[in-house]
């Protein structure tokens, strides 16, 4: 209710001031300065509260294993904590190649790649989305033109993935594929042939615990319309992982990805058993907007560190 009222204050039709441009301003409004500090208080409390919650899950015991990611987790580009326990599996793993492939990239700032690229990888994104697109192409031209991304505005499907990702020519092995396509996800995986990642990151439906088998029916045009009706259970996942020849190795404290090794990389750097019911994470979205990662995101910080990475020259 007061997130309502202070919407409707500050957003209240006001004449248009007669007065010159010079003349000095009017005096704050007590009752919108009033309702911004209680709004700024309750965001505080909030976030304490919430970064407590954080602290809390990550202090259970199953937790305190060396092997297990959850404790690893960070954000700065991702949307969750998905930054940091990449970060751990390409420090138990390594990255060789630097590539990766990404879909559906979102907007382009808050995905799991862009904190790679900003690091010098080089990669591929596809997305749907009109303002996706848009933006890959205002904000990230620049790496573009100069081949350390590829941007493809696309509908991906098991039918046209492998065409896609070839078409790329990021060669037979990339060293991370992230998955986010709301449905399709487990099949779009399955029909990759072209290259080999040696990491997968994507996303599970967390509300079927294993071991339910829940996945949706394959349809090239669906669309998430917002509901359950998304994805496949982790259950399905891991199967469908371990099919291909990897292993689940963790997942994120809200409950969103699942991250997988391939089988010959993962040895015993991970925790066991690499069970779905063992590394299972329930769905904890209403996390999401705690994880900070300071000021608000911009595709002149990512390009800019990307081309000095990459020896690009800076300024261009």
């Amino acid at each position: 209710m007061i997130g309502k009222l202070f919407g409707n204050i500050a957003k209240r039709d006001v004449p248009a001031s007669t007065a010159p441009l010079e003349a000095a301003p009017s005096a704050p409004d007590p009752a919108l300065k009033l309702l911004t500090e209680i709004r700024d208080s309750q965001h505080a409390q909030g976030t304490a509260t919430s970064d407590l919650l954080i602290r809390n899950i990550l202090a259970q015991p199953e937790h305190q294993d060396p092997k297990r990611l959850e404790r690893s987790g960070w954000r700065a580009c991702s949307q969750n904590d998905e930054d940091g326990i990449l970060n751990e599996i390409f420090r138990r793993i390594g990255a060789p190649h630097r590539s990766f492939v990404e879909f559906g990239c979102g907007d382009c700032l808050e995905n799991n790649t862009a904190y790679l690229l900003s690091q010098g990888w080089r990669g591929l994104w596809m997305d749907a989305d009109d303002s996706n697109a848009s933006n890959a192409h205002m904000g990230f031209g620049y790496l573009l033109a100069h081949g350390l991304l590829q941007f493809k505005q696309t509908m991906v499907t098991a039918e046209n993935i492998d065409g896609l990702i070839a078409a790329a020519k990021l060669g037979p092995e990339i060293d991370l594929l992230s998955i986010d396509i709301d449905g399709n996800d487990q099949y779009v995986w399955q029909a990759i042939r072209c290259t080999s990642a040696r990491v997968v990151v994507i996303e599970y439906n967390a509300k079927f615990r294993p071991p339910h088998p829940f996945t949706v029916t394959y349809d090239p045009g669906f669309f998430w319309d917002g509901s359950d009706r998304m994805g496949s259970s982790l259950a399905v996942m891991t199967e469908v992982g371990a099919s291909l020849g990897y292993q689940l190795v963790g997942c994120n404290i809200t409950g969103s990805n699942a991250f997988f090794v391939r089988r010959d990389l993962a040895g015993d750097l991970f925790a066991a058993p690499a069970t779905a019911e063992h590394l299972y994470q329930p769905p904890r979205y209403f996390l999401t907007p705690f994880f900070s990662s300071g000021h608000g995101s911009s595709s002149l910080t990512v390009v800019e560190s990307a081309s000095r990475s990459a020896g690009l020259p800076w300024p261009p």
